[in-house]
C-alpha cells in the first residue's frame, strides 16, 4: 500500500462515504462541517456543504443525497450537488454514533448513546421504525454506548451493537428483533484503578451472502487509560447464532474502528488504531491476518473502489487516497 493523494482534514475525521465510480468523497469530523473533495482534481481541496453543531460521526449516500449524523442529535440531509442542506431532523436524545444507508438506498439507520436504531425514509425523512434492544446501562451501572450499524447485502436486516458487546440483527422491513448475539471479550471493566470500563464493539459488517457479521473492537486491557489490548475480530454465523472466529493479533493494538468485506467475501479488512494507526487484512478460510500495514494516523472509516485496488480512508488530521494493489 502507498498513499497517492492525502489532504488535511483540519482535525479528526470521524466518517466518510464515496460516490461510486468516482473519487468524489464527502467525509465529516471534529471541526461540526460536511465536506466534498474530488481526488481526480490536480490539487484535491475540501469544500464545506454545512455544518452541525457537533462532531460529525455519520454519514451515508443515496445517490445525489447524503445523509450526516453528529453528537447534536441531529441528521441532516445534503443535496450534493446544489451544495445545501434540505432537511434537518431531531433524530436522537443522545450523540449519534454512526449512520448507514441500506443496498437500495431507501432507508437510513442511525445509531445513538440513547441506546436507540431508527429507520428513516431517505426520500421524506419518515421515520419508519424505532428499534430498541440494548440497555442504557453496562452491568457496572454506567452509561452504555450504541456505536456500530450495518445492513445485511439484501437490505432485510439490519445489525447494531453496543460498549458491552452485544449484538441484535433486526428485521429491517418489520423492525422486529430476530437474533441476539454476544462478544463480551470486547468489554473490559476496572474494579480498582478507575472503577470505570472501554472498549465495545465499534465496527460491523455483513459477509457478502449475508451468512456472516462481522464485529471489530479490541481485547482486554489491562490499563484503560489507554488503548493497549490487541485489534479483536469476531465473525458469526449469525442465524444459527455461533460464534465462527475469535481472532486477537500479535502485531496490532487498539481499536478497529470499521470493517469492509472484500466483494467476494474471502478476506476483512479492518482499519483503526491507538496512538499511531494500521489496516489489518485478514482471510476467513485460514482464519489468520494475511497483511498488516502501517498507517500514517488512526484510521476512523474507509471506503474501497470497486475493483479493490483504491482505499480512501479518513482519521486523525487526513484524508487519503491509498494504492492496495496486489
Amino acid at each position: 500500500m502507498k498513499t497517492i493523494k492525502e489532504i488535511s482534514s483540519n482535525g479528526f475525521a470521524f466518517t466518510l462515504a464515496r460516490v461510486p465510480g468516482s473519487q468524489r468523497v464527502l467525509f465529516g469530523g471534529a471541526d461540526f462541517k460536511v465536506y466534498d473533495v474530488d481526488f481526480s482534481a490536480a490539487k484535491p481541496e475540501a469544500k464545506a456543504l454545512g455544518e452541525h453543531k457537533s462532531y460529525v460521526t455519520g454519514l451515508a449516500l443515496s445517490g445525489k443525497i447524503a445523509v450526516s449524523g453528529s453528537y447534536d442529535g441531529r441528521l441532516l440531509w445534503w443535496d450534493i450537488d446544489a451544495r445545501k442542506s434540505i432537511r434537518a431532523v431531531d433524530a436522537h436524545a443522545k450523540w449519534i454514533r454512526k449512520v448507514a444507508v441500506s443496498p437500495d438506498g431507501k432507508t437510513i439507520a442511525s445509531v445513538a448513546d440513547d441506546m436507540v436504531c431508527r429507520l428513516w425514509s431517505v426520500a421524506d425523512g419518515k421515520l419508519l421504525h424505532e428499534l430498541r434492544g440494548h440497555e442504557e446501562k453496562t452491568p457496572h451501572h454506567y452509561p452504555s454506548m450504541l456505536f456500530a450499524c450495518a445492513f445485511s447485502p439484501d437490505g432485510r436486516c439490519v445489525a447494531t451493537a453496543d460498549k458491552v458487546g452485544h449484538i441484535v440483527v433486526w428485521d429491517a422491513v418489520g423492525g422486529k428483533s430476530v437474533k441476539t448475539l454476544e462478544a463480551p471479550g470486547m468489554y473490559t471493566w476496572d474494579p480498582v484503578q478507575r472503577k470505570h470500563s472501554i472498549g465495545g464493539i465499534r465496527s460491523l459488517a455483513f459477509s457478502p451472502d449475508g451468512k456472516y457479521v462481522a464485529v471489530g473492537g479490541i481485547g482486554k486491557i489491562g490499563n484503560i487509560d489507554h488503548l493497549d489490548g490487541k485489534a479483536r475480530i469476531e465473525i458469526f454465523d449469525w442465524k444459527k447464532g455461533e460464534k465462527a472466529i475469535e481472532f486477537e493479533d500479535d502485531k496490532f493494538k487498539g481499536l478497529i474502528e470499521h470493517l469492509a468485506f472484500q466483494p467476494k467475501g474471502d478476506w476483512l479488512l479492518g482499519g483503526g488504531g491507538a496512538n499511531d494507526g494500521f489496516f489489518l487484512f485478514f482471510d476467513l478460510k485460514s482464519k489468520k491476518a494475511t497483511r498488516h500495514e502501517k498507517a500514517a494516523m488512526h484510521v476512523r472509516a474507509f471506503v474501497l473502489d470497486e475493483k479493490v485496488e483504491t482505499i480512501y480512508a479518513a482519521g486523525h488530521g487526513k484524508i487519503q487516497v491509498l494504492e492496495a494493489k496486489g
